[in-house]
């Protein structure tokens, strides 16, 4: 398969030369998933897919456009090269479009060390149901579960990207996972909660009954769920949904966010953003993680970097036309599919971990909620203002009191982020490790 990828982006970039192109890059991704679906006891859906994407990107002069395909044949490649020149003609001039010099490229990289695919034989479709019948039955035998939603999937992926400045290079992913969705009650008495496990290799991956219990855990502490206090009160993040507000804060510090002179955070560089202590690390080199890759999608090496240091912002996510505008380099940030031009992303994100457990925090925020589910969101992207509408339990005296629903949160992520507390409970596999997190002050609109 690789050695078809290779041939095929030369294949692009032999075309788009052809067609008039002044410099082109090209990727072409192949991959096939089985997934399965139980519900209520019964096989709900299987499904298989396969498929090829090529994607071309070309430049005349400071011009660009991106063309996409599924049909590797020359006719195609042909005319797809000669409609995207005839594109990029037409297009406006981006005076910070291009491909990265030639000295900017990754020389060498040992894609073995990363582990990003499983050597062992794929999963069928069978191993997979019963994969998703385990994590059902796991489910079900907690008294009180009515019924359950059980999947079980594994895909495997593999990607080249060319260009014609030189590079070349790919590498493959594959993925295994399980998850059940439990629910108890029924009518508008009905809760529902739900786990979930997945791994790159399919050793790595925990018994599905173990997840089906979890999610039948979970869902049976929700029944009987009512709406809480409205007022002023701390709010601890659950580890399962901490993570999103660090994403807010990868979100404002993106290039493409800053280069439009937008964001909460367009002007703090430098300045203090978390409290005293705690550091946000992307590590897009650590082994066995679905978020690894020893390259971003512009060829440039990707490396461990700060992005905040002891609270304080150190730097912009960028790939190479968010660093030209802003007079900056490269962080090796790119990444792309198949029809859009490159764009800055991070991956595999470490928040410092605290001293203390979950359970010290709750015990340590007296009255308060403590949020499990996360609903809709009303984000304002330029001031940082925050609302969102949340579930989990109410918290009295430092103790778990009874299930809450129906409530919003809200507050401003400047402030909200200088005022957290991290719990010691990150989750070592995950691509994103951010542990609980407690935030003092939000405001609750409930009853």
């Amino acid at each position: 398969m690789t050695d078809t990828l290779e041939r095929l982006t030369e294949s692009l970039l032999r075309a788009a030369r052809q067609a008039g192109a002044d410099a082109a890059d090209a990727m072409a991704v192949e991959g096939q998933s089985v997934s399965i679906d139980i519900r209520a006891g019964k096989l709900e859906q299987a499904e298989r897919a396969e498929g090829l994407e090529l994607g071309l990107r070309v430049l005349v002069g400071q011009r660009q456009a991106c063309v996409s395909v599924s049909d590797r044949s020359d006719r195609t490649i042909t005319e797809m090269a000669e409609r995207a020149v005839a594109m990029a003609r037409e297009a406006p001039e981006d005076p910070y479009a291009g491909l990265a010099a030639s000295d900017q490229l990754i020389r060498n990289w040992d894609i073995a060390a990363l582990e990003l695919a499983d050597p062992a034989a794929d999963p069928d479709a069978a191993q997979l149901e019963a994969d998703a019948r385990e994590a059902e039955s796991g489910a079900m035998t907690r008294a009180g579960i009515t019924q359950v939603e059980a999947s079980a999937s594994h895909a495997r992926r593999q990607v080249h990207l060319a260009a014609s400045n030189g590079f070349a290079g790919g590498y493959a992913r594959t993925s295994r996972s399980v998850s059940a969705v439990a629910f108890t009650g029924n009518g508008t008495g009905m809760e529902r909660d739900w786990a979930a496990e997945g791994r790159i290799h399919s050793a790595d991956l925990p018994e599905a009954s173990g997840v089906g219990a979890l999610a039948a855990e979970r869902a049976l502490a929700r029944a009987g769920a009512r709406r809480p206090r409205t007022g002023s009160f701390p709010v601890l993040y659950d580890e399962r949904i901490a993570s999103s507000l660090i994403g807010h804060l990868l979100s404002a510090v993106n290039g493409a966010t800053v280069a439009r002179g937008s964001g909460w955070l367009r002007d703090a560089l430098g300045q203090q953003v978390l409290p005293a202590g705690f550091t946000v690390i992307e590590d897009p080199l650590r082994p066995r993680v679905s978020g690894s890759r020893p390259f971003d999608a512009e060829g440039l090496a990707t490396a461990r970097r700060l992005i905040v240091a002891d609270g304080v912002l150190q730097g912009w996510t960028l790939d190479l036309a968010t660093a030209r505008k802003l007079g900056m380099s490269s962080t090796a940030s790119a990444a792309r599919g198949t029809s859009s031009p490159p764009s800055p992303a991070t991956s595999n994100i470490d928040l410092t971990p605290g001293g203390q457990s979950r359970a010290d925090l709750i015990a340590a925020m007296g009255t308060g909620l403590l949020v499990t589910g996360l609903i809709g969101s009303t984000i304002n992207p330029n001031t940082g203002d925050y609302s969102r509408g949340a579930s989990g339990f109410w918290v009295e005296g430092g103790e778990i009191a009874y299930p809450v629903n129906e409530c919003t949160i809200a507050g401003n992520l400047r402030q909200m982020l200088l005022r957290i507390t991290a719990a010691d409970d990150a989750r070592a596999h995950l691509s994103t490790r951010v542990p609980s997190l407690l935030v003092e002050g939000m405001t609750l609109a409930g009853a």
